[in-house]
Parts: structure tokens; sequence; C-alpha cells
């Protein structure tokens, strides 16, 4: 009895099985702690009704129930939802939805049809054990079983060379999101940047901040103990993301920590006659060694 219901639980999936696309598009994803919402600011990386998977700027633990607000290209409005955290490792995470209606996953096909998104290959556990019938039934010839050997292990090789693939392929995929992620602009946010519509003081934005990144002390500017204030130049998009970013002063090493740390920034957008718009404003950093 023990070993039938061993067997049993090896052969459940592990894997997800619900199909998921490709997409590049800007998320926010909040987390109760303490009784205190945290909101993280990140990038999708594939979607579907079962799930995301996203590159986040912050940490998130396996199991934890979070809030996921997605902005899909082509389509108004945001997509909301409850998720389940399943997975999390160097910023990667992997999140199942939880609860979600009819109408959001029926959403979330029409935009993979009418943005005919790429379908994310699955991956599956393979098995050696092709041909085993034909071996079992040719087993009573003692000559049979030096093939059957032969192709097993070409099977092994075979497998440990699509595994290396593999691998291979998953981390240039990786490497390519993440440099995605951190480029001042992507494609997509580049296509569509706009001029400022309007400019707005410091003291007003500064109301408006919903979430902050303090930018860490550059270790290159230590032997020189390095302080100063830092003015950046800032354009606050419509959907409150930082879409530019630049410095207007200072040591090239604390003005690009500055700029590392304000490209994480998100704002409430900022509206006139009750419309969102593009904004250009300034923020000032603070350095001290």
């Amino acid at each position: 009895m023990a070993a039938g219901a061993q067997g049993s639980g090896q052969d459940q999936p592990t894997r997800r099985r619900a199909l998921r696309y490709r997409v590049q598009a800007p998320l926010d994803v909040t987390v109760l702690r303490s009784g205190i919402p945290d909101t993280l600011p990140g990038r999708l990386v594939n979607l579907g009704a079962g799930g995301v998977g996203a590159v986040l700027a912050g940490e998130l633990l396996p199991g934890e129930a979070v809030g996921v607000e997605i902005s899909l290209p082509m389509v108004e409005g945001l997509l909301r939802a409850r998720a389940l955290v399943r997975h999390h490792d160097k910023l990667r995470s992997g999140m199942e939805f939880v609860g979600l209606s009819a109408e959001q996953q029926a959403a979330i096909r029409d935009w993979a049809g009418a943005a005919k998104a790429e379908l994310e290959p699955r991956v599956r556990a393979k098995t050696a054990t092709a041909g085993t019938g034909k071996g079992s039934e040719s087993g009573g010839a003692g000559g049979d079983r030096p093939p059957i050997r032969k192709r097993s292990v070409r099977g092994w090789i075979f497998l440990l060379v699509s595994a290396s693939v593999l691998v291979a392929v998953l981390w240039w995929r990786w490497n390519r999101g993440w440099e995605d992620l951190e480029s001042p602009l992507s494609g997509r946010e580049a296509a569509s940047k706009q001029q400022p519509q309007a400019q707005v003081p410091a003291d007003v934005m500064e109301k408006l901040v919903t979430h902050r990144v303090d930018p860490d002390y550059p270790e290159a500017a230590r032997p020189a103990n390095l302080q100063a204030v830092i003015v950046l130049d800032v354009v606050v998009g419509r959907d409150g993301s930082v879409a530019d970013v630049h410095a207007l002063n200072g040591p090239d090493v604390l003005a690009q920590a500055a700029m590392n740390a304000l490209r994480w920034w998100r704002f409430e957008p900022y509206r006139v006659d009750g419309k969102p718009v593009v904004v250009e404003t300034t923020v000032a950093v603070e350095f001290k060694p």
C-alpha cells in the first residue's frame, strides 16, 4: 500500500498546467506586512489565466498573498487580481492567481489573441521509458538485449544535451529580461514617450509619491568622501511611473546613483481637468559619506 501511494504521488505533475504568454508590461505587486501595505513595482515576463511571472524591485516570500495590478498593452484600465507567491529567486517571482473571475480570464485570452502574443514553451518532464513495450516483447530472445541497452544510453545522452540547451536558453532569457528591466527606458516606453504637458513644483509632486527608493552611497565615492545634493530633472508619465530622469549637477558617480534610485519611484498621476498628464518636476537627493 505504501509503495503504491508513493508511486501515484510521483506521477502527479509538478509544473504549471496553464498556458503562459510572453509579454513585457509594467505591474505593481502589493503585499501586506505587519498591517502596512508595501507596493513593489516591476515588469511582467509572462502572463496567463493561471498566473504571472515577473521581475520585481523587491523581495517576496513563497506563500505570501499579494495583490497584482497589471497594465496590458492595447487594454484600457488595469487588470487587478489576488495571487499567491509560488517561488521567488533573484528578484524573479512566479505567482498563481487566486479567484480570477471568468471575465478576467476572458480578458487575458482576448488580449493574447488581439496582440498575437507568443506562447511561452512549457517545461515538461521527459522519461526514458519509450520503446519498453517492444523490449519486453522481444525479451525472450537473448540477442535483442544489447540493442535495448544501446538505445537506453542514447536516450540518456539526448536528455542530458536537451537539459543543457534548455538551461542555457533560460539563462539567456533571464539575463535579457533583467537588462530590459534595468535599462532607462524599454522599447515600449520609448515609443510612447511624450513631451511634458505641465511643470509641477517639487513640493507638490512630493505629496504624490507612493513608492520611494533611497539611493545607496556609492563605494567608488568613499575614498574621496564625496558629499553633495544632486538635483534631478524628472519626467513622470500619465500612470505615475518615471519616464525619464537626468541629473542637473554634481559628480557623475553620485548623479548616477541618484538616477538609478529615482527610476523606481512611483507617483499618483498628476491630473489637469481630471485627466492624468505627463509632467516635469525636480527632485533633490542628498549624499553623505
